[in-house]
């Protein structure tokens, strides 16, 4: 008989002696509690797990989900919550959103065959954590000057636009080089870096426009001073603004060949 469930799995991580209780403490997609499977050989990985509505997350309904924003939302909160509570006490390799197997013997059927290969990347994440840096370039203002009172229409015109063209190539200028700067910066600290598209439209609704979108893997003991390098690294420069967030699980590194890693 086919069951009414499917396991949606968060991530991959070390078991550790308190992992099983907090996993079950975590309300997860559907309101469900996580728990955790483990591998035939019960070893050094598990899986973090809970049951979702087949009707919901089956290959069909999710074709479907995927282009309701709102269901998107709701569910990248669960999923988010789920790994960030199990990242609070152990290393996580996280999975992507509605990442979903038929059932806990699916999972566990996973493991066993990846086993040697979540072990080696959970090593490599194991105390480091992911940053986010946003880049943001102010939006040109109107030239600051009119143009000559002896200019005739056309000639006006140009001078405006040209006006506009070298405000625009100003800050495009500071943008270029506000970049360098900070990864010039984030590389003394950082050892991975993986570059996102820059957010656009609904996806970036504060002031300015979004050029670089970078994620960085930094060891937990050089935080800080990762923060305040890439916060001084634009001192001085005019009409650009950075945005940092984090520490977040390490989700844009849940694959080696994701990142640029940087030689140290």
């Amino acid at each position: 008989m086919t069951s009414p469930y499917l396991a949606y799995t968060y991530a991959v991580a070390r078991p550790t002696d308190t992992l099983h209780r907090v996993a079950t403490t975590l309300s997860g997609v559907a309101g469900a509690r996580a728990h955790l499977v483990e591998p035939t050989n019960a070893g050094d990985v598990v899986a973090v797990v809970s049951p979702v509505p087949a009707a919901d997350f089956d290959e069909a309904a999710l074709r479907h989900h995927l282009e309701e924003l709102t269901w998107l939302e709701e569910i990248a909160r669960a999923h988010h919550h789920v790994i960030e509570g199990i990242a609070a006490h152990t290393t996580v390799l996280p999975l992507r959103l509605a990442t979903v197997y038929l059932d806990d013997d699916r999972v566990r059927a996973v493991l066993d065959a990846r086993h040697d290969a979540f072990r080696e990347r959970l090593s490599q994440l194991a105390g480091r954590l992911e940053w986010g840096v946003k880049l943001y370039v102010d939006t040109p203002a109107a030239p600051p000057t009119a143009p000559p009172q002896d200019l005739g229409p056309g000639r006006a015109y140009l001078h405006h636009r040209r006006a506009e063209q070298d405000l625009r190539q100003a800050g495009y200028r500071a943008a270029h080089t506000a970049a360098e700067r900070i990864d010039a910066a984030a590389r003394l600290h950082a050892i991975d870096r993986v570059r996102h598209r820059v957010q656009q439209g609904e996806l970036a609704p504060g002031p300015g426009t979004n050029v670089t979108n970078d994620a960085y893997l930094v060891e937990t003991e050089r935080a800080d001073a990762f923060y305040t390098a890439v916060v001084r690294s634009t001192d001085g420069l005019p009409g650009v603004r950075v945005e940092i967030t984090g520490p977040w699980a390490p989700y844009s590194f849940a694959t080696p060949h994701q990142g640029e890693e940087y030689a140290t």
